[in-house]
């Protein structure tokens, strides 16, 4: 079968699967940046804001506020990023087997003046007599003129030896990947580090800039025998004006190259898109998956056109075919 043949049939097939699915599960909850684990029966979201907010629900549609994580803002952070207040963006959480491990970003905005920090916690559940935020402190830090990198938006990934890896950036050079410690509040000795995508940054721009290669908030997962890293392309928080989107690429090795439908690497440039923003939802962008019942769940926010362009949670269920992961629209 030709190349147009095949692309002919994929997308017949992937507009009938478009028409049987079921729609997505918009909430009503205002947040950005949001990620979902679920302990003994109950979803546990976490997203930008002061303290890290948490949401906890036993549907993943009937949302419940919990406290913030921090009280009050780390003391390192405090000391680290000039004018933080806690205002902390971008959580990422895992469980290890014994404990939840909680990544997150501290940054100045449009700045790679950052750096991410990591706290752990026997359970998430509130009413436990274990639960209690324990913090590490700072796991990774960037700096401008130094670094070509933005230490915000981690996202914990494993590989087939159950070393734990963290991948991470936004805008300047890309998307970075690097081996941890088996504490996993540090990179691990000697240090690996790998640029997994990037897009074509202008060449006039001072290094302090962030630039215009906007790509942003990575996120990995393993299925069968690829490693599938998403990230976000294009602008995010800017309302009705937001361009963000979610593209995909896979690679049989978790440090890659992770090449696109097109077998383009997302290191240079690649990226099929998975999920992008319509009339009634703008700029939808900065996912996580999880996975229920069988199903794969793309967790992400956009900005709803319905409501003057607030960022609302967006849960929906994700497809595959022929080794792709898509969402129906």
């Amino acid at each position: 079968m030709s190349r147009l043949n095949i692309l002919i049939f994929t997308s017949l097939l992937l507009l009938s699967c478009m028409a049987m699915a079921q729609p997505a599960m918009p909430s009503q909850i205002s947040v950005h940046d949001p990620v979902l684990i679920k302990e003994k029966g109950k979803w546990y979201l976490f997203a930008t804001g002061m303290g890290i907010s948490v949401w906890s629900s036993a549907d993943m549609k009937n949302w419940k506020p919990e406290k913030p994580v921090f009280s009050e803002p780390p003391q390192w952070a405090v000391q680290t990023i000039p004018g933080y207040r806690g205002h902390t963006w971008a959580p990422d959480i895992s469980f290890d087997g014994k404990n939840y491990f909680l990544y997150y970003s501290v940054s100045a905005f449009g700045k790679n003046t950052s750096a991410i920090g990591v706290a752990v916690n026997k359970t998430l559940d509130p009413s436990s007599a274990d639960f209690k935020w324990i913090d590490k402190g700072k796991v990774i830090q960037s700096v401008p003129g130094r670094d070509m990198w933005n230490a915000i938006d981690p996202n914990l990934i494993r590989d087939d030896n159950s070393q734990p890896w963290l991948v991470f950036g936004s805008f300047w050079n890309g998307m970075k990947l690097v081996r941890l410690n088996n504490d996993q509040d540090a990179p691990a000795i000697p240090e690996q580090w790998f640029t997994v995508a990037a897009r074509q940054r202008s060449y006039y721009l001072p290094d302090t800039a962030a630039g215009d290669a906007a790509i942003e908030a990575p996120f990995i997962i393993k299925r069968d025998n690829y490693y599938y890293l998403f990230v976000s392309f294009d602008y995010c928080c800017r309302g009705e004006r937001s361009t963000y989107k979610i593209v995909v690429g896979r690679s049989e090795k978790l440090e890659g190259p992770y090449m696109d439908w097109d077998g383009l690497a997302m290191n240079l440039g690649g990226g099929t898109t998975v999920f992008e923003g319509n009339r009634q939802w703008y700029g939808v962008g900065h996912n996580a998956v999880v996975s229920e019942g069988g199903k794969d769940y793309l967790v992400c926010h956009g900005y709803d056109a319905n409501d003057n362009g607030r960022p609302k949670l967006i849960i929906h269920e994700m497809q595959w075919r022929n080794g792709w992961p898509f969402v129906p629209r």
